[in-house]
């Protein structure tokens, strides 16, 4: 069975990381799969939201690490460059919004892979680890970026030195996730997540996510300027012309995704 599925539903695209025995550990061919999956669903317009979970009780545990010590393995280079860094790129990129459903341990670059999409929602039993520093190594995939912007940097310092595991309780006290729900509730909330994304403005998401990108390195007159050029192409889509016209007509808008 393929290590990434994916079903499109509701203009949703459910993606599952697939391998269950292994905590859904990353390996090459897990990553590569994963980058096509996302490439995928950024071009197919009938995708307007995407959702990623985990098969089992975890999330992802980050990198296989058996795959690293494997003399005939791409090495520590190739596992940067090639798997994990496009899958950051991607994730921020793509002109759709993704969720991340934590629906159970997330662990180093697992972690961050799931800090790096646009909204983070966790079950109860969820947990965070910066696990890195446990076997010598400092947080990839966009950890040093994300998670000091999200928890503040004493926060991060110390979660990532100390490899301290976080239950999802204490993540979204931090700041960490948008939402926690009971284990019971979780894929039904986390659904209706998605679905309502799907349902939205694509066009004027995917300009909020852009512009969340550039303020975390623009000035103040820079972003303003942004925010000017974003305004004026989210004004000449059809989304927002239907917004307004269910506005002044009491009525709820359908919107397309155009």
């Amino acid at each position: 069975m393929s290590s990434v599925l994916i079903e499109i539903k509701n203009a949703v695209a459910y993606i599952t990381l697939n391998r269950p025995e292994k905590y859904n550990s990353f390996n090459r061919e897990m990553a590569l799969l994963l980058q096509d999956v996302l490439d995928k669903c950024n071009e197919d317009k009938n995708v307007r939201a995407i959702y990623i979970t985990g098969a089992g009780k975890a999330f992802c545990a980050g990198q296989d690490l058996a795959e690293v010590v494997d003399t005939n393995g791409p090495g520590m280079d190739k596992i940067l460059s090639e798997h994990y860094n496009p899958i950051i790129q991607r994730i921020r990129n793509i002109e759709k919004p993704i969720i991340a459903a934590i629906n159970g341990v997330a662990a180093g670059a697992g972690a961050n892979i799931a800090l790096a999409c646009d909204i983070v929602i966790a079950s109860a039993n969820a947990s965070f680890i910066q696990a890195f520093s446990k076997i010598g190594l400092i947080p990839d995939s966009g950890g040093t970026f994300f998670l000091p912007r999200l928890i503040g940097f004493q926060k991060a310092s110390a979660l990532m030195m100390l490899g301290d595991k976080v239950n999802a309780a204490e993540a979204l006290q931090m700041g960490m996730l948008y939402k926690v729900f009971s284990d019971e509730t979780f894929k039904d909330e986390s659904l209706k997540i998605a679905e309502t994304l799907a349902n939205m403005p694509t066009k004027a998401l995917a300009y909020i996510k852009y512009a969340l990108n550039y303020s975390v390195k623009n000035n103040i007159e820079e972003q303003l300027l942004l925010e000017d050029e974003y305004q004026q192409k989210a004004a000449a889509t059809k989304d927002y012309k239907e917004g307004v016209a269910a506005f002044l007509e009491k009525r709820l808008p359908t919107f397309t995704g155009e």
